[in-house]
């Protein structure tokens, strides 16, 4: 089932903090990444044909982008979807196909919820200002909305650009679109009901 992103952060927030466990054996938390200039968060998965579709853009955000934090994060159910298990994780980090800066796994979903992530894949900007993460940007990666679609317009690009340039983001909401988040049952959050 595909879904589209909603807005439960606001440009200004403070990024929710997490403590998540990464495939590299490392546990990671939003102060982890303070030397960075700007954190791309992107709720994400091992399955999804939109999330895999991205996969090569985002690992090429973290090799090009050396102030900037790519982070993916995975929340999904890998009792029901076992290709989302920490274990596939790490089989995607340790062959190449999955090369950001950090690969962290989700497990009870809080932090999907804290976000307010609805799809895979769900990217979130934030610009560090005065020693805190806050939202710059939140909605699509680029305009291919469809797996096999090829981009043109690559807006969190252009938003990275803006945030390491110090100049203000293109705040029109232009939602990301992907597979739902699978969540546990009875682990939907309050917003889930807007999608």
């Amino acid at each position: 089932m595909a879904g589209e992103s909603v807005q439960q952060l606001t440009v200004g927030d403070a990024a929710p903090t997490f403590e998540l466990p990464g495939t590299d054996g490392e546990t990671y938390a939003l102060e982890d990444f303070a030397d960075n200039e700007a954190l791309l968060v992107v709720f994400t998965c091992n399955h999804c044909p939109y999330a895999k579709a991205k996969f090569d853009l985002l690992n090429g955000y973290a090799d090009r982008y050396d102030d900037v934090a790519v982070v993916g994060i995975n929340p999904n159910d890998a009792e029901e979807y076992p290709d989302d298990s920490f274990d596939r994780m790490r089989e995607l980090v340790e062959d190449g196909t999955i090369a950001y800066d950090a690969y962290l796994r989700d497990e009870s979903q809080e932090v999907a919820a804290a976000y307010g992530a609805v799809c895979t894949p769900d990217p979130f900007l934030f610009r560090r200002e005065d020693g805190e993460f806050r939202l710059a940007y939140h909605g699509r990666l680029d305009d291919a909305l469809n797996p096999d679609d090829e981009p043109t317009q690559f807006d969190v690009e252009e938003a990275i650009d803006a945030v390491l340039a110090g100049e203000s983001v293109d705040d029109e909401f232009k939602p990301s679109r992907g597979c739902t988040i699978k969540w546990k049952p009875g682990n939907e959050p309050d917003y889930w009901d807007q999608v």
